[in-house]
């Protein structure tokens, strides 16, 4: 089991940059990828980025080179830097991890989620 809490939710202007962060606890060491989706009303989770173990990002083409995500596989945390902030950004942005193969040499098949942290840009 992996247990996923987000931080770093709040209300913006446009143009302005925030800070998601997500700490990861549990069977952490089972973690292959993790990413930030986002969600608004009525519309499906869309990824906004992702990062494997070695270190490979993805990004969502709305991004447009204005997000960074991170990972700190020491510290089991994961951050999204979000710079140049739209309205349309506005959403809950939810921390994702993908486990597998561990490294104690279990299996755990499964994708967490965390419970989300709403972000909301004014214009």
């Amino acid at each position: 089991q992996v247990q996923l809490v987000e931080s770093g939710g709040a209300l913006v202007q446009a143009g302005d940059s925030l800070r998601l962060s997500c700490a990861a606890s549990g069977d952490t060491d089972c973690i292959s990828a993790m990413g930030w989706y986002r969600q608004t009303p009525g519309k499906e989770r869309d990824l906004v980025a992702s990062i494997r173990s070695a270190g490979s990002t993805y990004y969502g083409d709305f991004v447009s080179g204005r997000f960074t995500i991170s990972r700190d596989n020491a510290k089991n945390t994961l951050d999204l830097e979000m710079n140049n902030l739209k309205p349309e950004d506005t959403a809950v942005y939810y921390c994702q991890a993908t486990t597998g193969l561990c490294i104690s040499g279990t299996t755990d098949d499964n994708i967490y989620w965390g419970q989300g942290t709403g972000v909301t840009v004014s214009s």
